[in-house]
């Protein structure tokens, strides 16, 4: 008893995920999240079973002693908006039943509890949960996610977006989003419309949809967020454009090398003023 006491002492000094002693194991989890397929579903599915040591590992894994474990629920919230589409079903790129789905996801959601939990779990606990995800991915070392042949540039315009957040205190990040927000209204809507199509037709054939999704809803947050001087948020039209502009960038990056040249170019047209102006890999 003493030792479990130590582990939920320690756990409880963890308000980061900086501090967390197993941040190795949760970075690999969560970078893998876009990346299962079609064929992982389905093993997932079939692998995951609710014992009641599962149950009660779980309910030890999500009690307020564990750490971190509101931003756990956050991640719970994150995969659900992943598989959006795979749970409704209704989508003629969707191949497996949104059933086996829903139960993949239950192993997905466990291994998640289980990775920032850890200080707080028994070995046979941590087993447990951990075992659905670790017969399917078994490898532990951190490798971040695919973003495709311009993962440098797609990570540098989602780092762009929080300095619009802050624009009502920071005049470098109020140019940034008047300038976005003039390209946003001059550029030809049926073009971006077209463009952004075959990238959403690229992402699907070469797998990397789920990457799409976590791009979109990492980019909404980022721009969403509240000035972190007055605490203000803005929420007007003008900043859905500007999103919808930027997240577009992040977008054509991702499929580059898989769309004309064309349609990356009519993406990627703001892409010199998020970051130094490059020319995305993926041209001829």
């Amino acid at each position: 008893m003493g030792g479990v006491r130590g582990f939920r002492r320690r756990a409880a000094a963890i308000h980061v995920l900086d501090q967390h002693p197993n941040i190795d194991e949760i970075l690999s989890v969560l970078a893998a999240l876009p990346h299962i397929g079609d064929a992982e579903i389905p093993v997932l599915a079939k692998l995951w079973r609710n014992s009641p040591m599962v149950a009660q590992a779980r309910a030890r894994a999500l009690s307020p002693d564990s750490p971190l474990v509101v931003e756990v629920l956050t991640c719970f919230e994150a995969v659900v908006a992943l598989f959006d589409d795979d749970l409704a079903g209704e989508a003629d790129y969707v191949t497996v039943d949104p059933e086996v789905t829903t139960t993949a996801l239950k192993a997905v959601r466990d291994a998640i509890a289980a990775t920032y939990a850890k200080p707080v779990l028994s070995r046979g606990e941590y087993q447990a949960l951990m075992r659905p995800w670790r017969q399917v991915f078994p490898a532990t070392g951190y490798a971040e996610p695919y973003l495709g042949p311009n993962s440098v540039q797609v990570k540098q315009v989602l780092a762009s977006m929080p300095l619009l957040a802050a624009r009502c205190h920071d005049e470098s990040g109020r140019r940034l989003f008047d300038s976005l927000m003039f390209t946003a209204s001059t550029v030809d809507r049926d073009l971006r419309d077209t463009a952004r199509d075959e990238a959403w037709r690229a992402a699907i054939l070469t797998s990397r949809r789920r990457m799409w999704a976590m791009l979109r809803r990492s980019g909404l947050e980022a721009i969403s967020r509240t000035c972190h001087r007055c605490g203000r948020k803005e929420a007007t039209g003008s900043q859905r454009m500007v999103y919808e502009l930027c997240l577009d960038v992040a977008c054509g990056l991702l499929v580059a090398d898989a769309i004309d040249d064309t349609f990356t170019d009519i993406l990627t047209l703001p892409l010199s003023m998020l970051i130094p102006a490059q020319r995305p890999a993926g041209h001829g």
